[in-house]
């Protein structure tokens, strides 16, 4: 099986047996119709998006409009699609056995593929990446990283994961694939929603949640001081500076912040970017101000994120799980 690899598709659904019974992947949106009548390029299936969904974000426009074309055009009799059942949480594989069909007699899954069903295995066969890469968030996607691995699983000589020896390697990959997807996720949601006066209300926030009285300045000052934060009743006074945009800080903003401070102050320096090589020399040489950048303000917002006000939390939805970690960590 695996000297003439397939394409490895991957596909979610809410409808587990419309897909195992009927023998079938399918998707839906159809309101765009017949897929098959729309011109054969991605441009005409973003143009036909566009006008059946005229309030549709931009930013998924590429990224639905790309599910469409590539299950109408893409997808090849004989490649190979992982569905994961949610009903009986197993990992179903088949082969690809039918060209797309509209079929508006369907309530909802109305874009389709007939598919024969080839081997169904419990989700502790496969390593924790495999399972990562079909946890994917998209409805349909194309297998990368872990195709082989299912193709493998179709051989009767297949060694499930579970009976392996030793631990599984993918287990650390895996969690940190997750972690950085979270910081990902934060640092977008901070750059998209939060510009200018709006980021010195969430810092001021943040900085409250770790303990310290943070008093934002008055829109419009002239002194450089976006937040005025003590850690008790008495000094050292913190001066914090904010930056939202997106190129790097340079020097001579930071020594804009140390213009400001008096003997005894301390400066804090944040921004959602990073700092030039030059910026980064003068906080070294410089102790009394601390600067941090937008990863390391990620960290901080998940170490403290159950402390922020909730209007914060509900603009960066977060759900605390438990990851699996390598026995090492």
């Amino acid at each position: 099986m695996s000297d003439n690899p397939k394409t490895v598709w991957g596909i979610h659904t809410n409808d587990d047996s419309l897909f195992l019974r009927q023998g079938c992947i399918a998707i839906g949106w159809r309101d765009m119709g017949d897929l098959s009548h729309i011109k054969d390029s991605r441009d005409a299936f973003k143009a036909k998006y566009n006008e059946v969904y005229p309030d549709a974000k931009k930013g998924a426009i590429p990224v639905v409009t790309g599910m469409l074309y590539r299950f109408c055009h893409e997808i090849q009799i004989g490649d190979y699609v992982v569905f994961p059942s949610k009903s009986n949480r197993m990992i179903n594989i088949g082969e690809i056995t039918g060209a797309y069909v509209y079929d508006p007699t369907q309530p909802e899954y109305v874009q389709t593929r007939t598919v024969k069903w080839l081997k169904s295995l419990p989700r502790t066969a496969f390593t924790q990446g495999a399972l990562y890469e079909i946890g994917s968030a998209l409805t349909f996607f194309m297998v990368k990283n872990y195709a082989d691995e299912y193709l493998a699983a179709l051989d009767k000589g297949f060694k499930r994961a579970a009976a392996s020896e030793g631990d599984d390697p993918t287990v650390g990959a895996t969690a940190e694939e997750i972690i950085e997807s979270t910081k990902d996720f934060v640092l977008k949601e901070l750059s998209r929603n939060l510009k200018g006066y709006d980021l010195e209300g969430f810092v001021a926030n943040l900085l409250r949640a770790m303990g310290y009285r943070a008093i934002v300045s008055p829109q419009g000052g002239d002194s450089g001081i976006d937040i005025t934060a003590y850690k008790d009743e008495l000094p050292p006074r913190i001066l914090v500076q904010v930056k939202s945009q997106d190129s790097d800080i340079k020097e001579t903003t930071i020594q804009s912040l140390k213009g400001a401070m008096r003997e005894g102050d301390y400066g804090l320096f944040v921004t959602l970017s990073n700092y030039t090589k030059n910026a980064k020399k003068y906080l070294e040489s410089t102790p009394i101000i601390r600067g941090i950048n937008g990863t390391e303000l990620v960290d901080l917002i998940l170490k403290y994120y159950e402390d922020l006000d909730e209007k914060y939390r509900k603009m960066i939805p977060l759900k605390m799980v438990y990851i699996p970690v390598s026995k090492d960590e």
